[in-house]
Parts: structure tokens; sequence; C-alpha cells
């Protein structure tokens, strides 16, 4: 069970809505707090960008009325997250739009009983985007390079990686849940370079929110897009059509795989790849598993 002591430190505004009194009240004093704090600049931000204050008020409780409420997620195996120092968590891609990552990140902190940040890797066409590359910034993430996840991992941060990248979210249904190519595994080469222990992690559910009948690809190209997707509600509906179906979804933290003792090995292809096999491979196989528990998608 989780104590006092385990808690987070709480911004200064959250003793504002313990005090007695109407509940609204108490939300209204407590937001006042808050604009007051970040428009006197008194908040904290990071080289990379990150501002956890942000991150910890605004953007979690916005995605977590989707992981809890509209996708009912259920977490399991948080204990194989390290309670502390650095760790690589490596996850399956999927859902043609990667609301997967944000998931993943909000469930990892609301359930880790050290409430963890998850500094997330993202391709460059992220941070190219306006209004989105600034939020993947104030929420922890970085571009997807091996120099940024390595000094991210020397600070003993958590990192999280997709390695299929767009080849993940961007396959067709008939495809779901089957796992692309890894890449050149360059998330183990981090991960050996600083001892650091990768964590596989399988995510079901993804995969049912935006069913991706088809790609368009001369429009994908024309718009400079790694794909245009067809599902059954997009682009027919129109903006209707981005709302995700409510599919049940498992998140599941597979036993972590040490890496201290092969440092020397980081530029070694044989075992970078076997490593990444290895990871590949734990991933699939839990997804079979967590299917499995799951056999209605849009189940309670």
């Amino acid at each position: 069970m989780t104590t006092a002591r385990d808690e987070p430190p709480r911004p200064p505004e959250a003793a504002v809505t313990d005090l007695p009194g109407d509940p609204w009240d108490r939300r209204v004093a407590g937001g006042l707090a808050y604009l007051r704090r970040r428009l006197s600049g008194d908040y904290e931000v990071d080289e990379f960008g990150f501002d956890p204050d942000l991150t910890e008020r605004v953007l979690h409780p916005l995605v977590r009325v989707l992981y809890r409420d509209w996708f009912r997620t259920e977490v399991t195996g948080i204990e194989n997250v390290p309670a502390d120092g650095a760790g690589l968590v490596v996850g399956n891609h999927s859902g043609t739009v990667a609301l997967d990552a944000l998931i993943l990140a909000t469930a990892l902190h609301d359930r880790h009983p050290g409430h963890r940040f998850l500094r997330l890797l993202g391709a460059d066409l992220v941070f190219r985007m306006p209004v989105v590359s600034e939020l993947a910034r104030k929420s922890g993430g970085t571009v997807a390079c091996n120099p940024d996840a390595e000094r991210l991992l020397a600070r003993g941060e958590l990192v999280g990686v997709f390695p299929e990248g767009f080849k993940g979210i961007g396959k067709l249904y008939a495809d779901r849940y089957k796992l692309q190519r890894f890449g050149r595994g360059g998330f183990v080469s981090a991960a050996l370079r600083t001892g650091t222990p990768i964590v596989p992690v399988a995510i079901v559910g993804g995969e049912e929110i935006y069913p991706m009948l088809a790609d368009i690809k001369p429009l994908a190209r024309l718009l400079k897009l790694p794909y245009f997707p067809v599902t059954p509600t997009f682009p027919w509906l129109g903006p209707l059509g981005m709302i995700p179906l409510p599919s049940k979804w498992l998140i599941e933290f597979c036993p972590p795989i040490p890496t201290a003792h092969l440092t020397d090995s980081a530029d070694d292809p044989l075992v970078v790849f076997n490593l990444a096999d290895q990871v590949r491979e734990t991933i699939q196989q839990t997804l079979h598993k967590l299917l499995e528990r799951r056999p209605d998608p849009f189940g309670p």
C-alpha cells in the first residue's frame, strides 16, 4: 500500500485543495494558485525542455480520462519497472495515431509506487510539427537518437522507446499485433553502453482504436506523411472520425533484461542483434498471452 512517504512532493496549490469547504471552491482556488505560480515562472524545465509541473498537472490528467475511463486500461507487472535509477522501457507500437505512447507514460506514472516519469523517444516528424513538438518536449520527449537516449539513461531516467516506429503504427488492421522489424537495434546499444536494464512492455488495445483498412500512398506522399489511413470512420466522418474506438487495453511490463555484464559489447553487431531479438520475442509472446485474456476487444 502506498504510504505518505512514497508520494511525490506536491505543488503548493495542493494544500489549497485540501482545505475544508465546497469542492468546486477548492478546485478553483487550486487552479488560481497554479496559474499564479506558472505566470511567476516558479517551475523548472530541464535541458531537454521537460516540464514536470505542466506534465503532472495538465497533460497527464487529460490522458488519464482516456486510459482509465475510455479504454478501461489494466496494468500488470509494474513491479518490473525499476524503483529508481535508469531503465529502458521497450514497447510495441500500434494504433494509426500513436496514443499508445501517451497512455503508457501516464499509466506508468500513475501506477508506479514512485510515480516515475517516462522520457519518450520520438521520430523526427514529431518534432517538426507545430504545437505537437512543443507538447512532446514539455512532456519529457526527445528525438529518438542514441546520444540523447544515453544522456537520459546516464542521468538515471526511465526512457521509453518503440523500435517499430512508423512501421508499427502504420500497419494494416489485418497485421494487428504482428511485430514489425526493430530497426537496427540502436536502443540496445544505448542500454549496453550505460549498463541499463531493458524492460519489455506489451500493449494490447491500440490496434482497435483506429482500425486501418487501407493506406492511400499517393496522398501520403503529397502531404509528406509516412501513411494516409483509411479507417471505418476516417475520412468518412471528418473530424468525428478522429474519435478513437473504446477498445479494452491491457498493458504488461515484463521482467527486466540485465545488460550490465555486456557493456563491452555495445559495438558488437551480433550481441546487439541477439538482444534486440530477445526483447522482440518477449513482447510478441506476451501479446499472444494478453490477447487470450481479452477475447473481446470491446468487452468490459
